[in-house]
């Protein structure tokens, strides 16, 4: 294999030494700020590849050409000065050194690399070259995307009031489909960042009362060759390459370091609306796939430090992708880490949430570790890291991959449970009312045995990955014929309803029954404790016309139709009005796990189960798997908050009422020992009279949900 394949103008930088240590530095221990750094007079470059026997780093022209120079060895590190050069230069590296595949060395110089600091990408990958693999030895340059210098920049404002776990509710939301179609967003913006910043966008989540939006992944990402030779794109970017990079193709300005300038300016304008951004970061594998995967960074960088692998030199995978992003590695965790406090340092992030988690907490052996991984603890103790919002998707498809309930302080997590059981209840098939007790008080048997409290639980109904809630309530199958995969891909168990009709009806009947379930599931994740997180149209009615594994789709099925908020806006408005009660009373939203005890002395208990005939629970109730008819009291005098200066805070009392079941039931209403009356606040079957007597037998109609606040 050839050593250089274009012309080597030698050293031709001054080369600077960082560390004056005679033996190698530890990886750790260097002090090496690792990417592009601008300086005064030029840009100094540094890249850890401790296996290599030289690297090269690339300046490329605009006409295409390279410069190409050595840089030294410093320990573990290669490190170089290069004057005159700064802020948009294009560069990237070639690496030399052994390549033996069965034995984890891919190293290749004909193959240009990306930095894997670098703070934006260039270009695009060649999906017909047969050059980015490093099966062949000609050169990729050209055919793959690469570094872009970056200078420094002030980071946006921090938000002007930091939102608490407590008054918290998600958003989850996708940079280019949120805004692709919005009729007020400039053309050329929309789908972009400065889309997302577009005061018409904002305003639309401010109204709706929406603290964070969460963004899926905006790390710079590539297609897989497999789904591009289908014709389609990864539009979710889970399959990230840059994790200090802002994806270029969402930017409307450009992309030699003009994505960074309108991702901070769009950070700002989210801040100056009160509005977190929290990033959904794929930290679990990387884009270049599995072992027959292009070579674009890490693999030809340091493929046994990156990658997790298996025997004769393949990948270890519990991702689903190919490869498995090798945390056991402290060089591998700095990668992380290093990311992680650029995105907020720099970049103005206010939290983050963990594609496949537990993949980053299996240590050398692949084995998972919730205890005493590095990983945990690099997060834990970190002082940047220790102001914004962490969390969790706690599984991956390995081996005691799910996780739920495990993560510890200080992460929230996203709640599976609740999302299942849920969805068993208002399809009536759960067994009883016990598991839905648990979720609608804030999963105690979760969260509430390691010091964390309720916003531990991230609820959620719906996310990116499944079923819409309009087609949660209208599709008992997947159709997701779009994908070009025969079908075959996505999840069978769905959990879903369609009341009776597969896909779209003209039946009212069918419409009504619907709407009904789609105000049953928004008002169950929305009163529930926890931390509710929706998803993109869900309040509006969008729909995925059954496709429940919309990856591939950056097309109508999956833009936001702006036409919806109009055409839905019964279901808007409840979803509005379910937000704004719970900002407006602490105890629809409690910080603290209940006790069932009087709080305060001569109080109610804070939390109290009502049963059908108007008493509490009793243990048969609790185990009565057919009963799906279940009371929540929760005592307003019984707060465990205080205000700003200390006072304790009382709220009112309210009583939230459900029937899962076909039938109208006959319930008690709680004696006057809890409250003389109630106003009836929301009833999703809009059947129940305005106000109910203490002790009075009611009807509580066929599958709806009912909030009373006690008079």
């Amino acid at each position: 294999m050839s050593t250089s394949v274009v012309e080597n103008l030698g050293p031709t930088v001054q080369n600077v030494p960082v560390t004056e240590a005679t033996a190698a530095p530890s990886a750790l221990d260097t002090g090496l700020t690792l990417g592009a750094v601008v300086q005064t007079e030029g840009t100094t470059f540094t890249l850890w590849a401790p296996a290599a026997e030289r690297v090269e780093l690339a300046l490329i022209a605009d006409d295409g050409s390279q410069r190409n120079m050595d840089l030294a060895h410093t320990g573990e590190f290669w490190t170089g000065f290069v004057p005159g050069v700064g802020h948009g230069q294009r560069y990237g590296y070639r690496v030399h050194g052994p390549f033996d595949p069965a034995h984890g060395l891919r190293f290749n110089p004909s193959k240009l690399l990306l930095d894997p600091y670098a703070r934006a990408v260039d270009g695009t990958l060649d999906y017909s070259s047969p050059l980015i693999y490093d099966s062949s030895d000609g050169d990729s340059a050209g055919h793959v995307p690469v570094g872009v210098v970056v200078a420094g920049s002030e980071p946006p404002p921090p938000i002007s009031r930091p939102v608490h776990w407590g008054e918290t509710v998600i958003y989850e939301l996708h940079t280019k489909g949120f805004t692709k179609l919005h009729p007020d967003v400039p053309e050329h913006q929309r789908g972009t960042y400065a889309g997302l910043a577009h005061p018409s966008v904002i305003g639309y989540l401010v109204d709706l009362g929406i603290t964070s939006a969460e963004l899926l992944p905006i790390h710079h990402f590539l297609t897989e060759p497999s789904i591009a030779a289908r014709g389609l794109p990864n539009y979710w970017g889970y399959n990230s390459l840059g994790y200090f990079a802002p994806h270029a193709p969402y930017s409307s300005s450009g992309s030699r370091g003009e994505q960074v300038a309108e991702f901070k300016a769009m950070v700002a304008a989210f801040h100056a609306a009160g509005i977190e951004v929290i990033l959904d970061v794929v930290y679990n594998h990387t884009a270049e796939g599995g072992f027959d995967g292009p070579t674009l960074s890490f693999r030809g960088i340091d493929n046994r430090a990156y990658y997790r692998l298996g025997h004769g030199g393949t990948m270890y995978d519990v991702t689903g992708t190919g490869n498995s992003v090798n945390t056991a590695h402290p060089q591998v965790r700095r990668l992380m880490m290093d990311s992680l406090r650029y995105w907020v340092e720099e970049m103005g992030v206010d939290g983050f949430r963990f594609d496949l988690a537990v993949t980053l907490i299996r240590n050398e052996r692949h084995e998972v570790d919730t205890v005493d991984h590095p990983f945990l603890a690099e997060v834990a103790a970190d002082p940047v890291l220790g102001r914004v919002k962490l969390i969790s998707e706690p599984w991956d498809i390995g081996p005691f991959g799910y996780q739920v309930g495990n993560f510890g302080t200080p992460w929230s997590e996203w709640n599976g449970k609740f999302r299942d059981s849920v969805r068993d209840v208002w399809r009536n098939s759960s067994d009883g009312v016990k598991d839905l007790a648990y979720r609608l008080s804030g999963s105690s048997d979760l969260y509430g045995d390691d010091g964390r409290y309720p916003y531990a639980s991230i609820n959620f109904v719906t996310a990116h990955d499944g079923f819409t809630l309009r087609d949660l309530v209208s599709y008992d199958h997947k159709h997701n014929e779009a994908n070009h995969e025969d079908n075959r891909d996505g999840t069978d168990d769905n959990r879903s309803w369609n009341c009776g009709v597969e896909g779209e009806t003209d039946d009212p009947a069918v419409i009504a029954l619907r709407k009904r379930q789609m105000a049953n599931l928004m008002s169950t994740l929305i009163l529930s404790t926890g931390v509710p997180m929706l998803t993109a149209g869900d309040e509006c009615g969008r729909t995925q016309h059954g496709n429940n594994n919309a990856y591939c789709q950056d097309s109508e099925i999956s833009w936001f139709d702006w036409s919806l908020p109009d055409a839905w806006s019964d279901h808007l408005g409840l979803t509005r009005r379910l937000l704004a009660l719970r900002a407006a009373h602490p105890v629809l939203r409690q910080w603290h796990y209940f006790s069932g005890e009087p709080v305060v002395e001569g109080g109610r208990k804070d939390l109290s189960w009502i049963a059908p005939h108007g008493g509490e629970m009793t243990e048969a109730d609790w185990y009565d798997g057919n009963l799906r008819t279940l009371g929540m009291f929760l005592a307003g005098d019984a707060l465990r908050a205080t205000d700003a200066v200390g006072n304790a805070l009382t709220d009112s009392s309210f009583l939230l009422a459900l029937n899962a079941t076909a039938e109208t039931r006959q319930v008690v209403v709680p004696d006057a020992s809890w409250a003389p009356a109630y106003e009836v606040v929301l009833d999703t079957s809009n059947s129940m009279v305005t106000e109910v007597e203490a002790g009075a037998t009611v009807p509580l109609a066929p599958r709806c949900l009912v909030l009373l606040r006690a008079l």
